[in-house]
């Protein structure tokens, strides 16, 4: 179990900070300390600290409330709590002003220590999460991994093996569309699910390819402030976002080879380093990595690492195709009716009718449980019935060959009693588009026969980039 977050001290009584340093450090908090002023901001920035203890007279050179001042100046992203032997309330405001997060009088009760601090680090991770979930696409609709097939159980199985052994590093491999990120979600909450602060615990899923490669690696590993010239200030990368908790890696077999030596380091040592920082930060974070590739493939290609690959593979999870999950299909398919019926406040399709339930097992679903769930939202979206037939499906997944001419013919949609917005079924169907084409705009103009420039104008319209 990692540190429970890296304090740095600054008071000019070493006989106070030594004292508050190692109760803290019996708390199983990492401490740094400092008895002056004197190059007091630059020191600070390279430890990186999650939390700042900062007395508010520091006798010569620069006050506290001076160093404040400067730390807020050079957008500095941890809490600052000053200290202080005034107890009216005029410090507290002054130091309120300027940017504190809280205060504490001396003579120190450690106990209120231990409690301001844990409320503002729970906080700082909270907020650091909701910041990068913001930036991030939307997560995958539903937490658990769905299936009672004998080849489900059996995945499910060995994966809670691995968390409660404490596995830190899990490897998730399977054809696109299988349920890895699904399963990250499981491990995420098998791990902390119990824990009272489940809901701030952060899982953090980073796509390696969705990321542009100048931008993937500050990403990664965060930089510090003048590492290069448009870091403005310190920017913490993913692997401390995540911190006691979960980080997915989604397509690692994607990952550039300079950036997979550095993902090696972390694995062995569980440190990292930002870009143009001093300092290894210890880090505590379950990391999990999934790729539809053949990483023994791509090892022998010369593009995946072979160090990486070994170390990764000692706990890795191949998921089946739904192909593979026959006894699946109709409860997944059960499962997606009565979601999408929620999220469009539609009225539940109660019933799937024989015909329907033999093409639904027989169609071999070669995007896997992504097509199922798409092919089941087109349902919900444009059917207004009580039993799913076989007519309603697409026409692929009867075997059925036909021109594009054919196709178009033969398309119909069933038009809802309270009525529905042409925007809405547009917009509908350019976001399954996007889904399909796991969001490549290019790609999804094709599949909806309009040109690139259309489909991305009207993207932009609904808000769909």
């Amino acid at each position: 179990m990692g540190s429970k977050g890296r304090i740095f001290l600054v008071d000019d009584d070493e006989l106070i900070i030594s004292m508050l340093s190692r109760a803290l450090q019996k708390e199983g908090y990492e401490t740094s300390l400092l008895n002056s002023s004197e190059q007091a901001v630059e020191k600070i920035r390279a430890w990186q600290p999650h939390a700042l203890l900062l007395d508010v007279d520091l006798g010569g050179g620069p006050s506290g409330l001076d160093l404040l001042e400067m730390l807020q100046a050079e957008g500095v992203d941890f809490p600052i709590v000053m200290l202080t032997a005034d107890d009216s309330a005029e410090s507290a405001v002054r130091a309120m002003r300027h940017g504190a997060a809280d205060y504490l009088n001396k003579p120190f009760n450690i106990e209120e220590v231990k409690i301001v601090l844990e409320k503002l680090l729970a906080n700082s991770r909270l907020k650091n999460e909701v910041r990068y979930l913001k930036e991030s696409t939307a997560a995958t609709l539903g937490r658990m991994f769905i299936g009672e097939s004998p080849v489900t159980q059996n995945v499910l199985k060995t994966t809670r093996k691995m968390v409660e052994a404490g596995v830190q590093s899990i490897l998730i491999t399977g054809k696109s569309g299988s349920g890895k990120e699904v399963l990250a979600r499981n491990i995420h909450y098998w791990r902390f699910g119990s824990q009272k602060d489940f809901e701030s615990i952060p899982y953090i899923a980073v796509n390696c390819t969705a990321l542009p490669e100048s931008l993937i690696e500050g990403e990664l590993f965060g930089h510090a402030k003048g590492a290069f010239t448009d870091a403005k200030a310190d920017k913490k990368g993913v692997f401390e976002l995540a911190e006691g908790g979960t980080l997915l890696l989604d397509e690692i077999g994607d990952m550039r080879l300079d950036l997979q030596g550095k993902l090696l380091r972390v694995l062995e040592e569980r440190t990292v380093r930002r870009i143009g920082g001093q300092v290894d930060l210890p880090i505590d974070v379950t990391i999990i990595a999934c790729t539809n590739r053949d990483l023994k493939k791509a090892v022998e290609d010369g593009i995946f690492r072979e160090d990486l690959y070994y170390r990764l593979n000692s706990f890795a999870i191949q998921l089946p195709t739904l192909s593979q999950r026959g006894e699946d299909i109709l409860l997944l398919t059960r499962h997606f009716l009565e979601k999408f019926a929620q999220k469009y406040s539609k009225k539940p399709i109660q019933n799937i009718s024989k015909d329907a339930e033999k093409l639904l097992r027989e169609y071999p679903w070669p995007g896997n449980v992504r097509e199922l769930r798409n092919v089941i939202e087109r349902c919900v979206v444009l059917e207004n019935t009580d039993t799913l037939s076989a007519d309603q499906l697409p026409l692929d997944i009867g075997g059925k060959e036909s021109s594009r001419g054919e196709r178009r013919k033969r398309f119909h949609i069933v038009l809802p009693e309270e009525g529905i917005s042409l925007e809405v079924v547009e917009r509908e169907l350019m976001r399954l588009a996007l889904e399909r084409t796991n969001g490549n705009m290019t790609k999804s103009a094709k599949l909806l026969q309009v040109s690139y420039d259309t489909f991305r104008y009207q993207a932009k319209k609904y808000d769909l980039t």
